[in-house]
């Protein structure tokens, strides 16, 4: 039998690092194995594409070579890593994915939507996850947690402006898609981890 592909999205600060936590222990309750990884990255060649994304660098980054270089990092991270697992039957639980691509290229930086999805359709062929999970945070709360967090890295050093228009984005992703969950991130860390628990037993139950 086939692994399921869950992801989890949000703006920075939503609490993406504790919630994959509590998705991995309710998979391990159930005995389901499960492969934890993140985007862009998740194999070793992804993750040396995700350093240049992330670095701050004195040479401008296009939107064109930035959307091409994620998409790069994916194709390499769902062939090398993803479908494998899936394939053996292991569950893969993932730090962003092509949602984020729409919200922080297409909405943050204002790509035309129609370009990302031809992309994506040559990149992962229909490929998508069987439950994304969103949380959903206000930007001047998430710019908090995430200055909390120490050093931003170049997306992380974004405006509140760039980053409204990011969650908005994805709050349009979401809306009348079933393959979402929407969360309040803003609840306490108790309900936001019993909401996200809650999601997972409904797609081990189906």
């Amino acid at each position: 039998m086939k692994g399921k592909f869950i992801t989890i999205e949000g703006i920075e600060g939503v609490g993406k690092s504790t919630n994959l936590q509590t998705i991995e222990r309710t998979l391990a309750a159930r005995k389901i194995p499960c492969a934890v990884t993140r985007e862009p990255g998740g194999t070793p060649l992804a993750e040396k594409i995700r350093e240049i994304l992330l670095a701050p660098s004195s040479e401008p980054m296009s939107v064109l070579a930035e959307l091409l270089l994620v998409f790069a990092a994916r194709a390499q991270h769902v062939e090398a890593l993803i479908r494998p697992k899936i394939e053996a039957g292991t569950w893969v639980v993932c730090d962003r994915f092509t949602d984020s691509t729409y919200a922080y290229q297409g909405g943050g930086r204002g790509i035309d939507p129609a370009i990302i999805a031809s992309i994506e359709q040559v990149a992962l062929d229909g490929f998508e996850p069987d439950l994304t999970i969103l949380l959903d945070l206000p930007v001047e709360t998430s710019a908090r947690r995430a200055r909390e967090r120490g050093e931003a890295d170049r997306f992380e050093g974004e405006d509140a402006r760039f980053f409204e228009k990011v969650r908005l984005a994805f709050l349009d992703r979401a809306r009348g898609n079933p393959r979402f969950v929407l969360i309040d991130a803003s609840q306490d860390i108790e309900t936001v981890g019993t909401c996200v628990a809650d999601a997972i037993t409904r797609l081990i139950e189906q």
